[in-house]
Parts: C-alpha cells; sequence; structure tokens
C-alpha cells in the first residue's frame, strides 16, 4: 500500500448541535451530515480529484518520468498534486495566487514542489491563465492535468465519493449541497446520486458576490467556467455571503469541534438553509472540504464573535 491508496473511504459525521441562529435547534428528525473529506492523506476533498488525474495520466502515457506536473490551484489541489507527485517521483510546478495562505504555501513547498505566484487581483483565474499559457509553450517539458477541464476530476467523486455518500446514508440522502471551485465535487456526486435516486435534491453553492472570501469556491457568474460545468445540473443554487461562513467555521470548531477550512463552513450554512425548509424527515448531506489548520493565519479566527446573531444568509431558486 502506498499513501495514494489511502484517498477516499472518508466518514460522513452527524452534525447533530449546530443549527442556523445559535440555541435555536433543527426539527425533530432531520438528519445533518457532513463527508469529512480532511480524512484524506493530504487533507482536503481534492486528494480524490489529483489522484484520478495523475494515475490516469500515468496508465494512458500521458505522464511519463522526465515531465513535471504543473497546474494552477487555490491551494488544496496543489497539495494533493504535490503530495502525489513525491510519492510518485515527479516533479510538480504550482501556480497560485499569491495571497493564498501561508500555510497552504508552506505544506507545498514542504512536500518539494515549486510555486509560481500569480497576481491576488487576478484570483484563481489569473494563476489558471498563467499556467496554461507555461505548459503550452513548453509542452515537452510539462505534464498538465488542467484540472478546470479534466473529466478524470468530476469521475472521481461520481465512481468514489457519490457512492460513499449514497452507501453511508443507506440510500436515504434526499438532500445533497455543495460549494463549486472547479465544480468536480459537485458534478460527479450529483450526477451520481440523482442517478441513484432522480428524486434527491442537488443544490450548489456560491459566493454571493465576485469579491468574497471563500477560498476554493468561484462566483460563477464573474469567472472563467470550467470546461465540465454546468448549471443545468443543480437543481438549485444557494449564495452564502463571506462574513456569514466565517462565523459558521467559528462555531464548527465551538459547537461540532469541527476545525474546517470556510467553504466547508459555507457549505454548512447552506445545509443549515435548506434544512430550515425541508421535511423533518430529511437526510441533508454535505462536504466537509478540509481542515482549518490550512488557515491558521488567516484573521477571521480571532474576530469578536456575537453567538447571538444570525448565521442565515441569502437564498434564490
Amino acid at each position: 500500500m502506498t499513501i495514494l491508496d489511502t484517498v477516499g473511504a472518508t466518514p460522513l459525521l452527524e452534525l447533530s448541535k449546530i443549527s442556523l441562529k445559535p440555541g435555536r435547534g433543527r426539527p425533530a428528525g432531520l438528519r445533518l451530515y457532513g463527508k469529512a473529506e480532511f480524512y484524506n492523506p493530504s487533507g482536503s476533498v481534492k486528494d480524490r480529484a489529483a489522484r484520478a488525474m495523475i494515475l490516469g495520466a500515468i496508465a494512458e502515457g500521458k505522464l511519463v518520468f522526465g515531465k513535471t506536473i504543473i497546474d494552477a490551484t487555490s491551494g488544496n489541489t496543489g497539495i494533493a498534486y504535490a503530495m502525489a507527485g513525491a510519492a510518485l517521483g515527479f516533479p510538480v510546478k504550482l501556480f497560485l495566487p499569491a495571497n493564498a495562505s501561508a500555510e497552504r504555501k508552506g505544506i507545498i513547498r514542504h512536500y518539494g514542489a515549486e510555486i509560481v505566484e500569480s497576481s491576488p487581483l487576478e484570483g484563481s483565474d489569473g494563476a489558471y491563465l498563467a499556467a496554461r499559457a507555461e505548459a503550452e509553450a513548453h509542452p515537452e517539458k510539462y505534464f498538465y492535468p488542467n484540472q478546470y477541464n479534466n473529466d478524470a476530476n468530476w469521475k472521481a467523486h461520481y465512481t468514489g465519493t457519490g457512492v460513499e455518500i449514497w452507501e453511508q446514508t443507506q440510500g436515504r440522502v434526499t438532500h445533497f449541497i455543495c460549494g463549486m471551485g472547479t465544480s468536480g465535487t459537485f458534478m460527479g456526486i450529483s450526477r451520481r446520486l440523482k442517478e441513484l435516486n432522480p428524486g434527491v435534491t442537488v443544490i450548489a453553492v456560491q459566493p454571493d458576490s465576485p469579491f468574497h472570501g471563500i477560498e476554493g469556491t468561484k462566483h460563477m457568474a464573474s469567472t472563467i467556467k470550467p470546461g465540465f460545468y454546468d448549471e443545468k445540473q443543480a437543481d438549485r443554487f444557494i449564495e452564502v455571503n463571506t462574513e456569514q461562513a466565517y462565523t459558521m467555521a467559528r462555531r464548527l470548531a465551538r459547537e461540532e469541534g469541527l476545525y474546517t477550512g470556510v467553504s466547508s463552513a459555507a457549505n454548512v450554512l447552506a445545509a443549515l438553509m435548506v434544512a430550515e425548509t425541508v421535511p423533518a424527515s430529511s437526510v441533508v448531506v454535505t462536504v466537509l472540504c478540509d481542515t482549518g489548520t490550512r488557515y491558521v493565519s488567516d484573521s477571521f479566527w480571532d474576530w469578536e464573535e456575537d453567538l447571538a446573531a444570525s448565521a442565515g444568509g441569502g437564498a434564490h431558486a
């Protein structure tokens, strides 16, 4: 067994205490679960897609020794690439926005990967364009997985994560809620669940503004859309506010003992918004994308918080 063999088979954790507003509670009988993807070996949901893209490329002869893995990342996929590269013996070169957290940059470098920082003002789009240009200029030197346009990304969740959720809920899942970066997690899981039960409601989460602080997520209306993204796959969308996601991250640590990143908190916030409107017998599942230890230096952890304040947010169909 190698480290890559440990990717997947993550636990499904019940979130039994957290509610939309502190102290409000939830309808009796409703079950809320988070797929604990921080149990993956490099610490995030992105291990699944990175493993699938890299191993698939090796099997197809696209990635051979002598080539460097190159791609754009906001952090988590880069960490997963760096882990895989170290385990398999391939150099890794990653483009990411300069304002990525120090923890994510440090982990990538500790795995031995090279970082090229792009403009923070251009976000993940700037890193994507820079990585693509470098890969296209030197095709003999690089293998470019292109996580935003590689079908192995979403298929990793179609064949893996979605099946796990179905089995772990004994087929009782009624609602699946998840944010989108590359959109691979949402696309793969939602497609699989819809095939297993067309009655499952799948809801996509997005930031409520192009200028947001929910790392790893995209405001699809204002960004370069991934090639496999299909907005028709979602039954509806929920928009989440950055500050409310920050508050939820702090509350998850204090109320559930879950030290997660902000994208996980945004997912839980959206799931709780859904829980307010669905039958009490519903089984609501979301994704806990990564661990909060990747964002320790981010200032929002130190903000004063009024625990009596609403943690709600806006939604639209």
